[in-house]
Parts: C-alpha cells; sequence; structure tokens
C-alpha cells in the first residue's frame, strides 16, 4: 500500500521546518514569497494536498464566507453576478464557499468565518458596529471599515477629460442623489477636473433611475446649449438621458454627448452605445475574497482600503 504524504516529508523535501510549511498552508502572509514557492514546489512535486477540512474541524473554522448585498437587486442586471463570481474564484483558491445573503439580518445567524458586504450606506454604521466577525465591504466609505471599490474620483476624472478633448464646449455631472463616499468622489472628479481647465462646474443630482434621467433631459434640454457633454454617475442614468435626448430629437453624439459609468450591460445594449467608465467589477470580487481571507487570518486586523483602477470604454455616445 503507497504510503500518504506528510507535512515532514513537504518539510524534508523542501528543506525547512514543519512549522514553515504549516505557515505556508494556514498563514502565508507571514511567509516570503520566495520560500512559499520553495514550499509549493515540493507539495507539488510530492501531490500532498493539505487536509482543509480536518484543519478547519481543529480550528473551529467554518471555511464559509457571507456576501451580504444590503440593496434591491434587479434581477435582469449582471452588475453583482460578475462581483460574485470574482469572490467565489478568490474564495475557491483557499478551499471557501460562499453564501449568498439579501437580509441584513441574517448577517449574524449562522456559522461563518467572514462577510463580505455589499450595498451598505451611512445609516447601516450601527448595523455595522455589531458584526461579530470579520468583514470588509465593496464600497468606498468614510466610516472607516475596510473597504474594495473601484477608484471613483479616478473614473470621472478620466470621463471629464475626455469629453474635454473630443472638444465638448459644456460639460454637465449628473450624479446620483445620495450623500455616500463613492458620489462624493465621483463627483470631485468631475468638478475638480473642470476647475483645472478653468471651466464652471454644473452639477445635478437624480435618483438612479433611466426614468429619471430621461425627465430631466425632456424638461431641461433647452437649458444647455449644443455641443453639452452629459457626464453621468450611472449608466441607469445615462440610458435615460439618452432616451430624453432621442425623445426631444437631438443629435447624438454631434451636438450632444453622453457617458455613463459601470459598463456593465446598460452601455451595449443602448442605441447608441454609451461611452462609460467600467468598473473591473470580477477584479473587485477577487480583491475582495482576498481582503476577507487575510483579515480572518490575522483575527479581525484592521485591512485598509484598496482602490481599483477602472477604464473608458469609448463608443458610440461622444464625439
Amino acid at each position: 500500500m503507497k504510503r500518504t504524504t506528510t507535512l515532514e516529508d513537504v518539510a524534508r523535501k523542501a528543506h525547512v521546518s514543519k512549522m514553515t510549511v504549516s505557515r505556508v498552508i494556514n498563514h502565508p502572509e507571514l511567509v516570503a514569497p520566495e520560500l512559499q514557492l520553495v514550499v509549493e514546489d515540493a507539495m507539488h512535486k510530492l501531490n500532498y494536498h493539505p487536509n482543509h477540512a480536518a484543519r478547519a474541524l481543529a480550528t473551529n473554522q467554518t471555511n464559509v464566507v457571507k456576501f451580504v448585498i444590503l440593496e434591491d437587486v434587479d434581477g435582469t442586471d449582471p452588475y453583482f453576478t460578475n462581483v460574485l463570481f470574482g469572490v467565489a474564484t478568490g474564495l475557491k483558491k483557499e478551499n471557501y464557499t460562499l453564501q449568498l445573503l439579501l437580509d441584513g439580518k441574517q448577517i449574524n445567524q449562522g456559522a461563518a468565518d467572514g462577510v463580505i458586504i455589499t450595498g451598505a450606506r451611512t445609516g447601516e454604521y450601527p448595523m455595522l458596529n455589531q458584526i461579530k466577525m470579520p468583514f470588509v465591504l465593496f464600497g468606498e466609505n468614510r466610516g472607516g471599515y475596510d473597504f474594495v471599490d473601484t477608484n471613483n474620483l479616478q473614473g470621472e476624472t478620466m470621463a471629464a477629460e475626455y469629453a474635454l478633448k473630443r472638444g465638448y464646449s459644456n460639460i454637465v455631472f449628473i450624479g446620483i442623489d445620495v450623500k455616500e463616499a463613492f458620489e462624493f468622489s465621483r463627483e470631485a472628479g468631475y468638478v475638480n477636473t473642470m476647475q483645472q481647465n478653468k471651466k464652471i462646474p454644473r452639477v445635478f443630482r437624480l435618483p438612479n433611475s433611466s426614468h429619471d434621467g430621461r425627465q430631466f433631459i425632456e424638461e431641461h434640454l433647452d437649458e444647455f446649449p449644443k455641443n453639452t457633454c452629459f457626464v453621468c454617475a450611472s449608466d441607469r442614468i445615462a440610458m435615460g438621458v439618452l432616451q430624453g435626448l432621442e425623445a426631444r430629437e437631438a443629435s447624438v453624439p454631434a451636438d450632444f454627448g453622453v457617458i455613463g459609468f459601470d459598463g456593465v450591460l446598460l452601455n451595449r445594449v443602448a442605441s447608441p452605445t454609451i461611452t462609460t467608465v467600467k468598473q473591473a467589477l470580477w477584479e473587485i470580487g477577487e480583491k475582495l475574497a482576498y481582503l476577507i481571507l487575510r483579515k480572518i487570518r490575522q483575527d479581525g486586523a484592521p485591512q485598509g482600503e484598496m482602490f481599483i483602477e477602472p477604464t473608458l470604454d469609448v463608443a458610440e455616445s461622444t464625439k
């Protein structure tokens, strides 16, 4: 009968101690990358596979991470699907499973090692403070909570700079009417760019819906001269702006340009297609998994913030 490879065999093959092998398996963040490679190479050559189930039982771990969505989810919008697949991919690498919850009241119900939360707003900070296990947020915040998010300020800076580069003489920002950190950053990206180019910012804020975007344009288009570009804080609003421009028989992109923010689906199904700030949602999901697993290993130690760079996806709604 073939003998099962042990931790001692790996340590001998890699010329390191058993403790070092254990750290590579259980706490890789505590081991130098070069040493990790040596140990992992030995594990591969010996076909050694750590018994994660036994380890979880011995350490009272569940190897489960909860993903909690604290906002209304549109089943036709793949926004959260991209994030979830990214999270699941990141967790799978460390033999963790994902549990999806749509109710914040369930966070402290049932066993898990950690929690990833998206959609948390300022008014929910007291609820976050009651969470008994390590957690991280998907979403920039001012509450001091660990988070991963798109670099919102950079995204709208890119959008405003591109509108200027394409020769639009009047650039208007249509933001989301919420007092949250991500929105403040998006607005700041636009305002800073306008001021740096010696132009006067014009800011409007609407509910995050295409209906409100369309209604705004239908009612107020006469207030904006031709050669205006509407920089929007979401693709939903941008879609509505396009619909409003079409209803008013305005020429896009010659007389009016539109730039959105998200780059998940609406930008591609719109006609004309929407130039947008594209979020790297899958990568954000993987980083969320990385951050919560590191926090779990470090007994809940603060992890800080992580910004992911967006890209500008140029399409038909701008010159």
